[in-house]
């Protein structure tokens, strides 16, 4: 089978992944009019993908390892070398399991009635406020509802500060230099605080039966041992912090509704088809992580891409869900595109493909759309506000990008 897939050649491509951002990829698939190329990143050879086939590719089975696929860096503050993302087979899949469990339609629905109600108590402070940054304010409700619905005790002089150092942790996923390095120390707070949080619920203070500090406190792997205090931690951090993540799908759904007003008029009618739509093509739309990474564990040949054993893979998530081929105008907010159609598991994939039981796509979607449907819901029918005029910019060099504002609104009050 030839491979033809086009080389960036021998001079590394670092600095202009960082000076591009998310647009690195795309450009060159659009440039070669391909959906695989490859360049030298961090003086590793790497393939860079897009597209729903190589979506199956690395996404279905157990072709990929996430160990060694991302930096060091990102790795330990997104997900951490002992967590369910770095193992592989059965041992990946039993816990996967836990995780699954933990985050299913029942659970997200009970985790955004938490959001809401935290929402809807701090309106009267916005209605005080002349200005408040909805960005800042969605991350404290979620944090909060995150640690109310996992059983996470959180007592009131410490919810700042354990805020903070999950946000950092996002914050500072995509960046180099000292950013990153406080991101990092913040995150040792945060894994020291989350195993005193396990110890106590194995050792004095049990957990609410069911929650996810209950659940995670007490599983055991597939030799039947207690996850060790810093591993189950760490898994821990892992169910609450990726609602910081959401934060962002949140505020671009507040972006969407000011520049597409229309929109909120089919939410106020309660119309769920038109709301999922929506919060669909916000995620579509919105960039989190540009890619992420895997090493082969064998060699094989895919459509055409030959990959060796060790070949380190990036799937351009980003690249995917604007794939040309996959998505009509796909520059273009427009949900009606979701109208009639369901997703595949191989091209939505804002948190990665597949199956969730038994690959390593994100097992939080159904909590992510939740919270964001959540959030829609209160920006268009229990809210009014002026959004005021401000940099409303979205920078795609920054990783994780957002508005340069955060989006501020104005005279908030409840509708």
């Amino acid at each position: 089978m030839p491979d033809t897939i086009p080389d960036e050649g021998a001079l590394d491509r670092s600095l202009a992944l960082l000076r591009e951002g998310y647009r690195f990829g795309p450009r060159r698939f659009a440039r070669w009019a391909t959906d695989a190329f490859r360049a030298r990143l961090m003086l590793r050879r790497a393939t860079l993908v897009r597209g729903a086939g190589m979506a199956e590719m690395f996404y279905d089975g157990d072709r990929f390892t996430r160990r060694g696929g991302m930096p060091v860096t990102t790795l330990k503050l997104l997900q951490d070398r002992n967590s369910v993302q770095m193992l592989d087979g059965e041992d990946h899949r039993h816990r996967k399991a836990m995780f699954l469990s933990l985050m299913g339609e029942a659970e997200a629905g009970r985790l955004a009635r938490i959001a809401e109600e935290e929402w809807r108590r701090r309106l009267p402070d916005w209605e005080r406020e002349r200005e408040v940054v909805l960005f800042d304010e969605a991350r404290d409700i979620l944090f909060r509802a995150a640690c109310a619905w996992g059983g996470v005790p959180l007592r009131p002089d410490e919810a700042g500060q354990r805020l903070r150092e999950a946000a950092e942790m996002i914050e500072g996923s995509g960046r180099v230099g000292p950013r990153n390095w406080r991101a990092q120390l913040l995150r040792s707070r945060h894994e020291a605080w989350a195993r005193r949080v396990i110890e106590r619920a194995r050792a004095s203070t049990p957990a609410p039966p069911g929650s996810a500090l209950a659940v995670i406190a007490s599983h055991r792997d597939r030799s039947g041992k207690l996850l060790d205090a810093s591993t189950a931690a760490v898994e821990l951090i892992n169910v609450i912090r990726p609602t910081q993540a959401v934060a962002r799908f949140v505020v671009f759904a507040a972006l969407a509704l000011h520049r597409h007003p229309e929109i909120a008029s089919g939410i106020r009618q309660g119309d769920e088809a038109h709301l999922q739509s929506f919060v669909q093509e916000v995620r579509r739309m919105t960039p989190f992580l540009p890619m992420v990474g895997g090493r082969a564990r064998q060699g094989f040949d895919w459509r055409g891409l030959r990959v060796a054993r060790g070949d380190w893979v990036l799937i351009d998530l980003f690249a995917t869900c604007r794939d040309p081929d996959l998505w009509d105008a796909p520059e273009t907010f427009r949900p009606d595109r979701f109208q009639g159609r369901v997703p595949t598991p191989y091209d939505l994939i804002p948190q990665g493909a597949g199956n969730a039981a038994t690959g390593h796509r994100c097992p939080g979607e159904a909590i992510a759309l939740a919270l964001t449907r959540m959030a829609a819901r209160m920006l268009a029918v229990e809210m009014r506000y002026e959004v005021p005029p401000q940099d409303l910019r979205v920078d795609l060099r920054r990783i994780p990008a957002l508005p340069a504002s955060g989006l501020v609104l104005r005279g908030v009050t409840r509708a």
